[in-house]
């Protein structure tokens, strides 16, 4: 058995039996590293040498951690939970609250969108604005299902489809770079346009997840901490300031150097300089998001050690030359077999970023042979990368809502993040990603 595809499922499988998803990654990479031909002591290596690709993110993770928490202390994401949540009870008719609710959820996708673009600070906005928010979810009967497929989309169509900031990243750099540097002809200025029908599958998902799957209400108990109180939460206008001063300096920072580390750091930096946070208390916030986010950090750390033990038995190319001898001359097996195995391994890499430069050089020669156009190529490549992203148990897309979500631990990551965003936008995403394959 394909040493890439036992990894994956047992990793899997261990995951929707509640295992820890950190042990999950490291016997799936035990598994898949002594089928695929490597020894345990080779294993482990492999595993570890792989360790230090992650620590970059982790790192990211705390300091963004910290920087939310910082951003909280200003009372700023309270203030808008409190007007929020009082609205709700001013609301004398369902109309009223189903309007309110649903333009609750377009500000959640809209924050979403601005984090992967406009102002790309990525997943740094959930930690600080979702929380504050659990009440008024509790209060609506909101299930939250719904909100993790809001923000997955937000974080991953965006970039998909919209050539700025981290979109700018995924299209032109990676997806665009890999594409010319395996010999496919192709404008950098198609890219949006090969990634629009996936996205369009994506859209569909979202809209069946809120209106259809996950409409019901669903009832959570209140956590008493998180309760936002009847009077207005007055706000110093030194502390607005110095806010907006610091978001502006995290984006301006990575925007200049593309580090999320240094742009979080200055922030941080920022808000203690304002006295936002007190410098006695400075130690003590960077150590609660610290804590926030270490689960999450620790997870991706091992998602690195992972990737890199399947990337050490050789097996990746294999599957993939594999699909060549299975479909032979068949446009439509082909590109069914390039989803699904871009899928295993973005399922288990858990970074669409990291998917295509491995796909990539093998998906261009073999679309080439098949007689693929250009535009399809790219959209095969760049669907089958990002197809996993979404439901992936180490993806950012699904760590980052459930860091929000599960803060009064009410909130599965496997069951009600991971299996809600897999099933609403990775089969849409398969299927029209076949259909695009096939018309462009």
């Amino acid at each position: 058995m394909n040493a890439v595809i036992l990894a994956v499922v047992v990793m899997l499988a261990l995951s929707l039996l509640r295992v820890n998803v950190v042990l999950a990654l490291f016997v799936g990479a035990m598994a898949g590293g002594v089928i695929g031909g490597l020894d345990i002591i080779q294993t482990l290596e492999a595993f570890s040498r792989g360790l230090g690709g992650g620590v970059g993110i982790a790192i990211s993770y705390a300091m963004l951690g910290a920087f939310a928490v910082a951003i909280a202390r200003s009372g700023i994401p309270e203030w808008m939970a409190g007007k929020i949540i009082r609205k709700v009870k001013s609301s004398n008719s369902s109309h009223n609250n189903l309007k309110l609710k649903y333009s609750l959820f377009l500000a959640i996708v809209l924050m979403a969108f601005s984090s992967q673009n406009l102002v790309p600070i990525h997943i740094a906005f959930i930690p600080i604005l979702i929380p504050p928010l659990l009440s008024v979810f509790s209060a609506m009967e909101i299930d939250r299902r719904q909100v993790a497929c809001l923000l997955t989309f937000g974080l991953t169509a965006t970039y998909m489809l919209l050539p700025i900031g981290f979109g700018s990243m995924y299209l032109h750099q990676i997806l665009g770079g890999n594409l010319l540097a395996n010999g496919l002809d192709i404008e950098m200025s198609q890219m949006p346009l090969a990634m629009a029908i996936p996205v369009f599958g994506m859209f569909l998902g979202l809209l069946i997840a809120v209106f259809f799957s996950y409409r019901k209400p669903r009832k959570y108990r209140v956590e008493e901490t998180l309760l936002i109180h009847e009077q207005d939460i007055q706000l110093s206008k030194s502390a607005i300031i110095t806010s907006l001063i610091a978001i502006v300096l995290v984006l301006v920072s990575q925007l200049m150097t593309g580090s999320m580390v240094l742009g979080a750091a200055l922030g941080f930096i920022t808000m203690v300089v304002g006295r936002v946070v007190c410098w006695r208390e400075a130690d003590e916030v960077f150590n609660e998001g610290l804590r926030m986010m270490a689960v999450f950090g620790f997870i991706m750390i091992s998602a690195a050690g992972f990737a890199e033990v399947l990337r050490s038995t050789g097996d990746i190319p294999e599957l993939v030359a594999q699909i060549q001898t299975i479909v032979g001359g068949s446009q439509g097996l082909a590109a069914i077999l390039m989803l699904l195995v871009g899928l295993l391994i973005t399922m288990g890499i858990g970074s669409s970023f990291s998917t295509v430069p491995i796909i990539a050089t093998l998906y261009v020669p073999l679309g080439m042979e098949l007689g693929f156009t250009s535009l399809a190529i790219a959209c095969l490549v760049g669907a089958s990368g990002a197809v996993g992203d979404a439901g992936s148990p180490v993806s950012e897309s699904t760590i980052g809502p459930t860091a929000g979500l599960n803060v009064d631990d009410q909130h599965d990551h496997i069951w009600d993040s991971v299996i809600p965003t897999f099933l609403h936008y990775n089969i849409p995403m398969i299927i029209f990603g076949w259909i695009a394959a096939m018309i462009l």
